[in-house]
């Protein structure tokens, strides 16, 4: 390997890193749609969004919020598939 060969690699390979670390953020900070999730404004008995770990709570407790894996606007009662329990 050539002084010229081995410089070239070490510009590419932190470049590589970066462009994989960017492509992965993305997929982690993708959000599916309502539908894909069966969101609906009304809790499912006893379930409802504001008991889920993935529930992100609006100004306050009746406001709406936001969710980590659905997008749009969130009632803290309302409920889809991704449910889980805090």
């Amino acid at each position: 390997m050539t002084r010229k060969e081995a410089l070239g690699g070490l510009v590419v390979l932190p470049a590589l890193a970066a462009a994989l670390v960017a492509g992965t953020t993305a997929i982690a900070e993708a959000k599916g749609t309502k539908a894909q999730f069966k969101y609906q404004n009304k809790p499912n008995g006893k379930q409802q969004c504001s008991g889920c770990t993935l529930f992100i709570p609006g100004k306050t407790a009746t406001a709406a919020g936001a969710c980590k894996v659905v997008a749009g606007e969130i009632s803290p009662h309302g409920w889809c598939t991704a449910f889980g329990a805090k």
